[in-house]
């Protein structure tokens, strides 16, 4: 889904892009956020829980201070060179991203050598002593390549209930109204699709079954072994 121009005045409850300071879209199916490049003023925006996989637009904040992006699709560190360009950019939540790789203490010197200015990563404070550590064991990041673009990861399915969006809000700064917070979880709290609990069968698996009622069946277990079922 992408982020619209009224999209973003609704929630930011502002009449014009280049006014918006602050933007909350936690949880809102987006996988464009092209109409960023669109609002120079933006300070902090919540974007977790989406399916985001590309931080270009975001490198025309100047102003951002705070970025939270848990649960998207970044693909990859290489997209940290989209955030060099923001001077004023101290919080970034990162986590659970296919980017965060499964060395959690590489990736954390990799982004903080490429991020030296944040005081905050993935909600733990940022020490002095990470920063220093960060030069000599981090990695260096490149722009993205043509292959890190490409069609990006597999879609990351995540369970959005109502206790994982109270504990995201509470934790990001823009914490939804009554009003909307009553709606998102509504529409979070995800239902399973009805089904007919017991699907029709065709005609050929309708025919089968009725000649297995003719044969002994054969159950396969644990170690390849079988046994017949008794009629």
């Amino acid at each position: 889904m992408k982020l619209t121009r009224k999209m973003v005045l609704s929630r930011a409850k502002a009449s014009e892009l280049h006014s918006v300071r602050k933007l909350n879209c936690w949880g809102s199916r987006l996988t464009d956020i092209s109409i960023c490049r669109e609002m120079p003023s933006l300070e902090v925006i919540t974007l977790s829980v989406n399916s985001i996989s590309s931080l270009e637009p975001v490198s025309c904040c100047r102003q951002l201070s705070e970025l939270y992006l848990r649960k998207n699709r970044i693909p990859s560190l290489a997209e940290l060179v989209h955030l060099k360009g923001l001077p004023r950019l101290r919080v970034l939540w990162l986590a659970e991203n296919p980017c965060c790789g499964t060395c959690p203490h590489l990736y954390r010197m990799t982004v903080l050598r490429t991020l030296p200015q944040l005081q905050k990563l993935d909600n733990q404070a940022v020490t002095e002593e990470e920063v220093s550590r960060a030069l000599m064991e981090g990695e260096e990041v490149t722009a993205p390549s043509r292959e890190d673009l490409g069609n990006g990861p597999p879609e990351l399915s995540y369970t959005l209930s109502a206790v994982d969006a109270a504990t995201e809000t509470t934790q990001d700064p823009l914490s939804l109204g009554e009003g909307e917070a009553s709606s998102d979880q509504g529409q979070l709290g995800l239902k399973p699709t009805s089904r007919d609990r017991f699907p029709p069968f065709s005609q050929r698996e309708a025919a089968s079954s009725r000649t297995s009622r003719e044969e002994p069946k054969v159950c396969t277990v644990a170690g390849g072994r079988s046994a017949q079922r008794l009629r």
